[in-house]
């Protein structure tokens, strides 16, 4: 199982040492994300400045781009990383397309669908030289001219793993994509009941065969710490983000698979009024431990073989409290 650490730093001068750190310490890959800064540019600099890490979105928001900006940038990481780079995909909700990107919002999941068949046309078309001749109901990409044309990819097209909570993504994920991104509010039995499921269906649309190459990226909240003291703290930072996810009406789905739908609308009440403090409260134990990995500093490799061993290729450790990779580099090694 892989495990992959997170690239943190907005401070662009100096991602090449965060990089080297994660390869150092024997970290699978290096992820960055949507968040203050743009995702892809970190990567660019971890590519120059590292040789063996996979280096990932986890993820870029999809729909605050278009197909042709994204197939671009991911041929150059792809290119300048040696094939080291995969592709992370992600729709966000609403409110953020609409209102911080200004990006238009409708049918998430065909859009979703059609954005990535959209960027493989487009590599196909600097692969083979044929005519580019995409049309879709959301993207059109009908002009391609030599000069703007990138050529063939010396290490193949990266991978293209999106993310998803509901089991409609989930399932276009298997259709279309080379893998999967688990949201970090997750649980053993939502994976089994409704993710797992609905890969499956996608695959089968598709006529994928099962031993098909496919890759499972699961983020996992962890609570840990070498004391009481550290843990108790660990538990509080891992419950407040657990909180903050589960008040957004998106991921409600994941509560109602273990019977706690009640708790999104409470928790989405007090978010409209600001009140952190008592949202946090408002998470009991059993949430916690069923979504978190939680224990001493040496529980934490083998609770997540026993519970991603059968399903995940790689994790991301989800830790607010210590991000720090030297932190969690031991269960790196444990696990690869």
């Amino acid at each position: 199982m892989k495990v992959d650490g997170a690239i943190l730093t907005t401070d662009l001068a100096q991602v090449g040492e965060a990089a080297q750190q994660l390869e150092r310490l024997g970290y699978a890959g290096a992820f960055s994300f949507d968040g203050p800064g743009d995702p892809f540019s970190p990567l660019l600099l971890a590519a120059t400045h590292t040789e063996r890490i996979e280096l990932l979105t986890a993820v870029a928001i999809a729909f605050a781009r278009n197909p042709m900006l994204v197939a671009q940038t991911a041929h150059d990481l792809q290119r300048l990383s040696r094939g080291r780079f995969l592709l992370g995909l992600g729709s966000q909700i609403r409110p953020h397309v609409e209102r911080r990107f200004s990006m238009p919002w409708s049918r998430p999941v065909e859009r979703m669908r059609e954005f990535v068949l959209a960027v493989r046309a487009i590599w196909d078309a600097w692969e083979t030289g044929d005519k580019l001749a995409f049309r879709g109901e959301f993207y059109r990409h009908t002009l391609m001219t030599p000069f703007f044309n990138k050529g063939p990819q010396p290490d193949g097209a990266p991978p293209i793993l999106l993310a998803g909570v509901g089991p409609r993504m989930t399932a276009v994920a298997g259709e279309v994509a080379d893998g999967f991104l688990l949201h970090p509010l997750n649980t053993p039995r939502f994976v089994d009941e409704v993710t797992r499921p609905a890969l499956a269906r996608g695959r089968q649309l598709a006529a994928r065969s099962p031993s098909a190459p496919f890759q499972m990226g699961c983020q996992v909240l962890v609570a840990s710490g070498p004391d009481a003291e550290s843990r108790a703290a660990a538990r509080a930072a891992v419950r407040a983000q657990i909180a903050f996810y589960a008040s957004t009406p998106a991921y409600r789905v994941v509560l109602e698979c273990e019977g706690w739908e009640g708790l999104q609308p409470e928790l989405h009440r007090l978010s409209k009024r600001g009140d952190w403090a008592e949202m946090t409260a408002r998470v009991p134990d059993a949430v916690l431990e069923t979504v978190a990995v939680c224990g001493e500093p040496d529980e934490i490799a083998p609770a997540l073989r026993q519970r991603f061993g059968e399903v995940a290729d790689r994790v991301s450790l989800i830790a607010p409290y210590a991000p720090d990779p030297e932190v969690w580099a031991h269960v790196a090694r444990a696990l690869a």
